[in-house]
């Protein structure tokens, strides 16, 4: 077993923080020291301070590292936060271990397949790109810090390509469509969708926080007046934690599961 680099503080309910593409747990270092509870943010395999074992970094591949990071800390009763890829490798984990799943939370994360014509256009040209070529394009990592910069290339290019778009690749697809039919018929889930004032293009288009709203289940949208892009734990830091700390002191409480049951049925 490949164990993952973590940060961790705190005690008391487990809250765990999953970074996307192309960042590490480093995502979450000012959003952190504001939330309750026992804070873990992993490195997903091959990113931040994780080993670098020699695979093909698929979304499989991730989410069986996940697997068995979880499974070695024991962590039940959770809550998970999800950024970019991390929201779609939380309601994956979320959708096949209900049991030790407390609640969701997410920001510019990828929760569905989409079209070409449902993704922001720049964006869309980008991604044709990628997905066509070798190579990450240099805005790829614009507006990021210089940390970022050191992440192993194979990682970030292969979660890149494997954005679902416009049916591609079809076993991502598959496994986006599995956990996207949990998020819609979990009701004793709460699930919260954290939204900021576009500053230029973001992947949570009105057109997919109004798919977010009609799909899942017992969900409650925050939408923040600030201006944020797609990277919002490093644009908002402060914002998000402020909305996620009040979301975590009602969802963590004994018995808010069960009430939020009741008042979705």
């Amino acid at each position: 077993m490949t164990t993952l680099a973590y940060r961790s503080s705190g005690d008391g309910p487990p809250v765990v923080l999953l970074h996307g593409n192309p960042t590490s747990s480093l995502l979450w270092r000012n959003v952190l020291p504001h939330l309750p509870g026992r804070r873990l943010a992993p490195d997903l395999i091959g990113m931040g301070d994780s080993p670098r074992p020699d695979i093909a970094y698929t979304f499989d591949d991730h989410a069986r590292y996940l697997d068995e990071w979880f499974d070695a800390l024991a962590l039940t009763d959770v809550v998970l936060i999800g950024h970019d890829w991390g929201g779609a490798l939380a309601a994956d984990w979320a959708s096949r271990h209900p049991s030790r799943v407390r609640a969701l939370a997410f920001t510019e994360a990828v929760l569905k397949p989409m079209t070409w014509e449902e993704f922001p256009p720049a964006g869309a040209a980008v991604f044709r790109a990628i997905k066509a070529g070798d190579d990450l394009p240099a805005e790829f990592l614009s507006g990021l810090p210089p940390e970022y910069a050191t992440t192993f290339h194979r990682p970030l290019l292969q979660l890149a390509r494997s954005l679902p778009l416009g049916g591609e690749p079809p076993e991502v697809v598959v496994r986006i469509e599995a956990f996207g039919r949990w998020l819609a018929t979990s009701p004793a889930v709460p699930k919260l969708l954290v939204t900021f004032e576009p500053a230029f293009d973001t992947m949570l288009t009105p057109l997919m926080i109004d798919w977010c709203v009609r799909e899942l289940a017992s969900l409650e949208v925050a939408r923040r007046p600030e201006k944020a892009g797609h990277h919002t734990p490093e644009e908002q830091p402060e914002a998000l934690a402020e909305t996620l700390a009040g979301w975590l002191s009602r969802v963590t409480r004994p018995g808010e599961r069960n009430e939020v049951f009741r008042r979705s049925v």
